[in-house]
């Protein structure tokens, strides 16, 4: 967001707030006036103007451009597993009773249809604060990817019932 020019720490954090990063990036909100402090302190940023309590304004140095860049394009030639503390309740369901094993399904089946409900809302209602309509499609993706998650735990409720499963 620095590419479109000077901004101060709340800012960033308030605009991705708006770009729902909490659910498509590792963000510690409480850690970006350290991460901007540390990415001036590698050259990457630039202090515009020193401010007191915490609104000192950044801008993106050139050599912060080049970094961007590079990591930009590694993240879209680069695929990695997603990971999921899921994945380990999956690796370990052999341990549930099956009655057990249905019901915590069941119960993460309804998890899955509410975030995808609101992932849906949350598309128009960003869009009316100014978010940008890129960002819509990192919502729409996030949707896609419980969809298909409620489509596998929605088959596999019935594995667990025919005792196909675990």
């Amino acid at each position: 967001m620095l590419l479109d020019g000077p901004l101060h720490g709340y800012e960033v954090r308030r605009r991705l707030e708006m770009w729902g990063a909490d659910g498509w990036a590792n963000v510690a909100y409480g850690s970006i006036y350290h991460g901007l402090s540390k990415m001036a302190d590698e050259g990457l940023l630039h202090r515009v103007e020193e401010g007191r309590g915490g609104k000192t304004v950044y801008e993106i140095t050139e050599a912060g451009r080049a970094e961007f860049m590079v990591q930009l394009m590694r993240h879209w030639w680069e695929i990695r597993p997603i990971v999921d503390p899921f994945q380990v309740a999956l690796t370990f369901m052999d341990r549930l009773s099956p009655a057990d094993l249905t019901a915590a399904m069941e119960a993460r089946a309804e998890q899955l249809r509410a975030s995808i409900t609101m992932l849906e809302r949350a598309i128009p209602a960003k869009r009316a604060h100014g978010a940008p309509r890129h960002i819509d499609e990192t919502l729409r993706l996030h949707a896609a990817q419980f969809q298909a998650q409620l489509g596998w735990v929605e088959e596999s409720i019935g594995k667990v019932r025919d005792g196909e499963l675990p």
